[in-house]
């Protein structure tokens, strides 16, 4: 038994759809603005003579400028970032529900009875549907509270704990791990990149100096550099290595007390200890986010 994405509240599927599909058009829209930048530097840095005297180098400039203004119009327009963050922090906010009621956490724990515990979970799902932006929710058919949430409630002690335990927290765990990597990583190819396209253009722009080149090559390299750094700043590399890793630390302390519980009586308040651990480091990189 397991309770997958899959088997989680309609709402969590409605606000996630809108938040995956908002962060790939962002992402998207941000790289053609930075393209276009490129671009029209480095058409910037050269002439094409064509006929009646037209510079194509600069219509390519032109044209590249206004590609850049017109992504970063729409930008302005349709804010698909807020709706990347806003879907996500319901999407999330959904599932700490599903599983706290799954497995008896607080404020579902064992002294209420399931018809109760879900009237309570319909309450908090339509709370966080009245208090989340119109953005951050799509048409969605699945149930509040599904099959596997209830089976998995009806399970004994034992069971909801090792579930919750391999499922939710160790599994939550390794994907912070991963992602920790991850982002260390890249941050680290990253700044390894900016620092070989300095130095290209501290060579770009000798070789100006002394006769070597006749184009700006130095401004397009400065552009790439800059372009770069835009990046970085949107992908947040180091700053979401260091959440991921403090939350999977937290987590691996959450799962060692969650092991040493026996019974019912302090299982709802380590739940709520552990949920709190994921929705603190959602909300670090929410409040990153929107610095953005």
């Amino acid at each position: 038994m397991q309770l997958s994405d899959a088997g989680l509240p309609g709402l969590f599927h409605a606000a996630d759809q809108v938040s995956l599909s908002a962060q790939r058009q962002f992402l998207l829209a941000s790289r053609l603005r930075l393209f276009f930048l490129i671009a029209a530097a480095a058409t910037g840095a050269m002439s094409i003579q064509g006929a009646r005297g037209v510079d194509y180098a600069a219509v390519g400039t032109v044209a590249a400028l206004v590609g850049a203004i017109l992504v970063e119009v729409w930008l302005l327009a349709e804010r698909p970032e807020r709706r990347w963050y806003d879907g996500r922090a319901l999407a999330e906010s959904a599932k700490t529900l599903a599983w706290r009621f799954a497995v008896h956490g607080a404020p579902f724990d064992s002294s209420i009875d399931s018809s109760t515990a879900e009237r309570l979970l319909v309450e908090q799902l339509s709370a966080l549907v009245r208090d989340a932006p119109t953005t951050a929710i799509a048409p969605g058919d699945g149930p509040p509270v599904t099959t596997l949430m209830r089976t998995l409630r009806a399970a004994d002690f034992d069971q909801r704990r090792e579930i919750y335990i391999r499922e939710r927290v160790v599994g939550q765990r390794y994907w912070y791990s991963n992602k920790a990597q991850q982002n260390a990583s890249q941050a680290s190819r990253w700044r390894v990149g900016l620092l070989v396209i300095e130095c290209m253009g501290v060579l770009a722009a000798l070789f100006r100096a002394v006769g070597l080149l006749a184009i700006d090559l130095a401004g397009i390299v400065a552009a790439l550099g800059a372009a770069g750094i835009a990046w970085l700043s949107i992908r947040q590399h180091e700053s979401l290595g260091r959440a991921y890793s403090y939350a999977e630390n937290e987590l691996a302390i959450a799962a060692i007390r969650l092991q040493e519980i026996s019974d019912d009586a302090l299982w709802p308040v380590e739940v709520d200890n552990a949920e709190e651990a994921i929705s603190r480091e959602h909300t670090m990189w929410r409040a990153s986010r929107s610095t953005i």
